[in-house]
């Protein structure tokens, strides 16, 4: 059935289907196209009639994962890339209830690729459960990134923040409560939720917070970013100008940022390019949110100092968050006994450690040990010092843990196996859960991310896991 809304530009048309509407592709934001491409997010341009909103908007230039990660992450985008792409897709219960919670999900992907148009963001079980969830789009890469002197900084973040404010000028519309907001999101999603929880720009916009794998420490210099951008002109032949580049086809400019992405994975000297320069198999990405007016600090330190006030934070990460990254990048099969000791001190691992852990997990390989440390090093750590800042400044701080593995490929309890539980998705990844996940872990989790937007407490239930999944 078809259910009709109004809501910023126009009329929109959803369907119904057993209990839930969803209104899929709506615009938030201008078209980031032509002169608007490396502009701030302009308002949407009102249309006459009603604008159909039963299938996906598309999703924002990005290229698509190398493999074997583009074989596990299986429909990531949708089918077409560009355009309107600063949409949002709804679901919700009831669109003439009144103050229902909202949660707005902000999808990860190293801040060059994702999509709200995946089938594991399928908001249909959190609209089932009493919940109107939005799912957003924001400009990623080059377009979302990059450091001009003729255009803002952080223009993916300001997307996010447009789209918040999109919410609740419209959460009413949907049957939600404008004033009952909960963001959340994985890996470049959650350290996005972490600098929108402390920025300036983004106060009043939410009142609870979920960070899934990601931490208050990923910001880049303007100096590093700046230096990226020449770079990224230097290889397209342009002034390193807002102007020139958006004058370039979208597609050479992912194509230049793809061959950015090798420069800097063949450097012999790749600290020069900055600390925050992420390397593995998931690609490498120079493009990241800078100090800026929305980012004065770094977003732990800010929290430290009370800039999240009293959000009530839900935080944490997978059991073996870099076995993604080791496996794909074929690193995981040269950690030997031998090797061990040399790559695990990159992650400041001493022998003693690698002794404590080895007698913790007799049963494991160098392999297994080598994901533990660059884990802790890389997400537990740097999440439980944003916990132990926020939580210091008297907010009400869970941290959970998922430890269920995946018996595909050896990827174990690794970064985003989470993701489907927390939506209540299973099966729409099979090459990255397998065919029988547990409905029960999803039930535990999807229902304590329900129960935080509902009360800001998720329950007792803050461990995810059951037996290992074969070849683990």
């Amino acid at each position: 059935m078809d259910i009709a809304v109004n809501v910023t530009g126009g009329d929109i048309v959803g369907t119904e289907s057993d209990g839930v509407t969803a209104f899929l592709g709506v615009p938030y934001a201008a078209a980031p196209i032509g002169a608007f491409a490396f502009a701030a997010p302009q308002p949407v341009a009102p249309w006459s009639g009603s604008r159909d909103a039963r299938s996906e908007g598309p999703s924002c230039w990005q290229s698509p994962y190398p493999q074997p990660v583009r074989t596990w992450f299986s429909k990531v985008t949708a089918t077409e890339l560009g355009g309107e792409c600063l949409n949002v897709n709804v679901w919700t219960p009831d669109v003439q209830a009144d103050g229902l919670p909202v949660m707005v999900w902000i999808h990860g992907g190293a801040f060059v690729r994702g999509s709200n148009a995946s089938p594991t963001y399928d908001g249909t079980a959190f609209a089932r459960d009493g919940v109107v969830l939005v799912s957003i789009n924001y400009r990623l890469g080059v377009f979302g990134y990059s450091v001009f002197d003729d255009a803002p900084t952080n223009l993916g973040m300001r997307d996010q923040i447009a789209a918040l404010q999109w919410v609740r000028e419209n959460a009413a519309a949907f049957g939600g409560n404008p004033d009952d907001v909960t963001v959340f999101g994985e890996s470049a999603g959650g350290m996005s939720i972490a600098n929108l929880l402390t920025s300036p720009g983004a106060r009043g916009l939410f009142g609870k917070a979920i960070i899934q794998s990601g931490h208050g420490h990923a910001i880049f210099t303007k100096e590093d970013s700046t230096m990226v951008t020449a770079e990224m002109a230097q290889i397209l032949g342009i002034p390193a100008t807002a102007a020139a580049f958006s004058k370039v086809p979208p597609d050479i400019l992912i194509d230049a940022q793809n061959k950015l992405g090798i420069a800097i994975r063949d450097d012999p000297d790749p600290a020069r390019w900055g600390v925050s320069t992420i390397k593995g198999g998931m690609g490498i990405t120079a493009f990241m949110p800078v100090f800026d007016d929305l980012i004065p600090e770094f977003p732990d330190v800010a929290a430290k100092s009370g800039a999240g006030g009293s959000t009530p934070l839900l935080i944490g990460c997978t059991a073996s968050e870099f076995t993604l990254f080791s496996l794909s990048s074929g690193t995981r099969d040269a950690i030997t006994d031998e090797v061990l000791p040399i790559a695990a001190a990159r992650f400041g691992a001493d022998a003693e450690t690698l002794a404590r852990l080895r007698a913790e997990r007799p049963d494991s390989t160098a392999a297994d040990i080598f994901d533990i440390v660059a884990s802790d090093q890389a997400f537990r750590k740097p999440i439980e010092r944003f916990a132990d800042a926020h939580r210091s400044a008297d907010a009400p701080v869970f941290v959970y843990e998922f430890a269920w593995e995946s018996p595909v490929d050896g990827l174990g309890a690794c970064h985003a196996m989470e993701l489907a539980f927390v939506f209540d998705t299973l099966g729409s990844n099979e090459s990255f859960t397998g065919p029988n996940p547990p409905q029960s872990i999803a039930d535990d989790m999807h229902g304590a991310w329900v129960q935080f937007a509902k009360t800001g407490d998720p329950g007792p239930t803050l461990t995810f896991s059951a037996s290992p999944g074969p070849g683990r």
